[in-house]
């Protein structure tokens, strides 16, 4: 399932479109977090350009939900300076406090 959902037929190839804007997906476990960067396709559909996972440190275990949220979005960004420089970002997290 791991090795389906990086093949090049699963992930948009980002092209970098002005005013189009980079989709980041984020959510925090109490071990760990993840994120996926997605773009709209030319049919509207969002479409994942990468993924990213990390295992938390035995500190960031103990962090609460909302910081744990609030790293994992941060980590995206750095992750993905690249793609996200410059343009406008939306970002989906299910904490609402964050939001």
């Amino acid at each position: 399932m791991k090795d389906s959902l990086c093949e090049v037929s699963a992930l948009a190839i980002l092209a970098r479109r002005p005013g189009e804007p980079v989709i980041l997906v984020v959510d925090a476990r109490s071990v760990a977090i993840g994120a996926c960067a997605m773009q709209l396709d030319s049919n509207g559909c969002e479409r994942p350009v990468a993924y990213l996972s990390q295992k938390l440190t035995r500190t960031q275990t103990k962090w609460s939900t909302i910081e744990r949220e609030a790293f994992a979005v941060i980590r995206a960004l750095q992750k993905w300076h690249a793609i996200v420089f410059g343009v406008h970002i939306i970002v989906y997290s299910d904490h609402n406090p964050l939001t």
